[in-house]
């Protein structure tokens, strides 16, 4: 559902191939309803989405950035989704510090045989950021607004802060 405005928030929703994106694929199978502008992109493994990938999405056009992984203890590559927690706590911790939102990024974990609980997720993570509104694009003059200006230039120093 548009916001007053007709602003919808562009999420990127990084899917483990095992477990979330089984989910998504089975959301869309089963006709589960959740925002066009959430863009799933399928890793190998959550544990593979670095720092550097939440911020440059948000960097780069996102509003919202969704790290989807195996449930606790199930993941095929033993301990991805726990890395992949630790990194999008990072990133959070990240974005507060800059003065942002923390709470455009988030981790959910799922079984491939639950996409309305992922179909439920994405729409709630949508709505809260949709409530938080777009965040500020970047004019190029590194003033307040700028936001997606500074977690472009976070993103570069993340490659070696952790």
């Amino acid at each position: 559902m548009p916001g007053k405005s007709g602003w919808e928030p562009r999420i990127i929703a990084f899917c483990c191939h095992y477990c979330a994106y089984g989910a998504a694929d089975l959301a869309g199978s089963l006709r589960y309803r959740y925002p066009a502008g959430v863009h799933i992109i399928r890793v190998p493994c959550s544990g593979r989405v670095d720092e550097r990938f939440i911020l440059r999405a948000l960097a780069r056009g996102a509003d919202g950035v969704l790290v989807a992984g195996c449930l606790e203890g199930t993941c095929h590559y033993v301990a991805g989704n726990v890395r992949a927690a630790r990194r999008v706590q990072r990133a959070r911790a990240l974005l507060a510090e800059m003065g942002l939102e923390a709470e455009r990024v988030e981790m959910f974990r799922v079984s491939a045989s639950m996409g309305a609980a992922f179909a439920a997720f994405v729409r709630d993570f949508a709505r809260r950021v949709r409530n938080l509104g777009p965040l500020a694009a970047d004019t190029g003059e590194g003033g307040a607004g700028d936001d997606r200006g500074a977690v472009e230039t976070a993103s570069r120093a993340a490659g070696g802060r952790w």
